[in-house]
């Protein structure tokens, strides 16, 4: 089992900490059916694949995105890879790159294997933006997305969010109000009427962020988000796209059941 990447130092009143979300992704991803497709689809084999970009949206603490960039080799069969974060939440998008750095010198530490030092991905950067508004279209191989899925009466404004974290970006370091972290800390679970409003914006995003040819994305979702509806939504868009359920947390009382879709087009 590949270790969790420590996230000791997170702000849990700033920063979406690490829940039974963010385990199942991680599980889901780890998986033997997952990294036999990831390695299928994107290992250098006898044909020249370019180096996979990775884009973990709402990177929030950054776990997920550090587990694939710390376990590149083992997961995806190469360590020739590119990964980026990206959030709307300016204390996500810092600690997200103390995670992420974190983890990958840990498995360079705790190694005495040479082979080791080439293991793990390179991390680029966490760019505070809004979904995959900045990313530049077609160059995303693999995309995770962790989303608000909490069905709200509504999601907390953008400009406001803005606003709030607009200082600490000029570098003032007061301490932000009670309020303020809350508003802040929502956006990671804030997910509007069906808890899908922020993720509907993404899905209209994703065929033009992926990599035409080899793009893939998982998207978390709950049982209230209708992931069945939302996966034949998707189908809709060809015949060459597929949407499956990938990953599932397991079987338990209320509505918070928890799936992972994978959507892709077919090779």
């Amino acid at each position: 089992m590949l270790p969790t990447p420590s996230t000791s130092h997170v702000d849990v009143d700033r920063v979406y900490e690490p829940a039974e979300d963010s385990f199942l992704f991680l599980d889901t991803l780890s998986s033997a059916t997952e990294v036999a497709f990831l390695k299928d689809r994107f290992a250098d084999h006898d044909r020249p694949v370019p180096c996979p970009l990775i884009v973990e949206v709402g990177i929030g603490s950054g776990v997920l995105l550090a587990f694939l960039t710390a376990h590149a080799r083992t997961v995806l069969g190469r360590s020739d890879i590119l990964c980026l974060g990206v959030d709307i939440n300016l204390y996500a998008c810092s600690t997200s790159m103390q995670t992420v750095e974190k983890a990958s010198q840990d498995v360079i530490k705790g190694s005495h294997d040479a082979l080791k030092f080439s293991s793990t991905g390179f991390f680029l950067t966490s760019l505070n933006a809004d979904l995959a508004s900045a990313i530049r279209p077609g160059t995303v191989d693999i995309l995770i997305f962790n989303p608000p899925y909490v069905p709200t009466s509504e999601v907390p404004q953008l400009q406001s969010l803005l606003s709030q974290t607009l200082g600490d970006s000029l570098g003032e370091e007061e301490e932000a109000p009670v309020n303020e972290d809350a508003t802040v800390l929502s956006l990671s679970y804030a997910g509007g009427v069906d808890g899908m409003e922020v993720t509907n914006r993404l899905l209209q995003q994703l065929p033009y962020a992926l990599n035409p040819g080899l793009g893939v994305a998982y998207i978390l979702l709950c049982k209230q988000n209708k992931p069945e509806a939302i996966m034949q939504r998707i189908r809709q868009w060809g015949a060459d796209w597929a949407a499956d359920i990938v990953g599932r947390s397991g079987k338990q009382g209320g509505w918070e059941r928890l799936v992972v879709i994978r959507i892709c087009r077919r090779c």
